[in-house]
């Protein structure tokens, strides 16, 4: 009785044993899921580099937008001074001409 008790004891955990291993094929795919997660998480690293690069040079090129639109402004600003300084040296021309003119007309 005790030897079929033991017997049918070794018996039950032997098959709790084979049934709890996993098989060569359930391996395999745990493995080659691993390997897709890791496949899957490089290429987000290397999206995520690329992503960078791409945003360093578009910061690289606006900066070099706005200090040629600085550099225009300036050119601008002194194109417009210029501008306002020959319209008064005009203006004052056209004073002393007028200026000139009402006098000789006096005469």
């Amino acid at each position: 009785m005790k030897k079929s008790i033991f017997v049918i004891s070794v018996m039950l955990v032997g098959a709790l044993t084979l049934i709890g291993c996993a098989t060569s094929g359930e391996l395999q795919k745990v493995q080659a899921q691993e390997m897709q997660t890791s496949a899957k998480a490089d290429q987000a690293l290397q999206a995520a580099q690329d992503a960078q690069t791409a945003a360093s040079a578009t910061k690289a090129d606006t900066t070099a937008q706005l200090e040629q639109a600085n550099v225009a402004a300036a050119k601008a600003a002194d194109a417009a001074t210029r501008a306002e300084n020959a319209l008064k040296m005009a203006e004052e021309k056209a004073k002393k001409a007028d200026a000139l003119f009402k006098t000789s007309m006096k005469k």
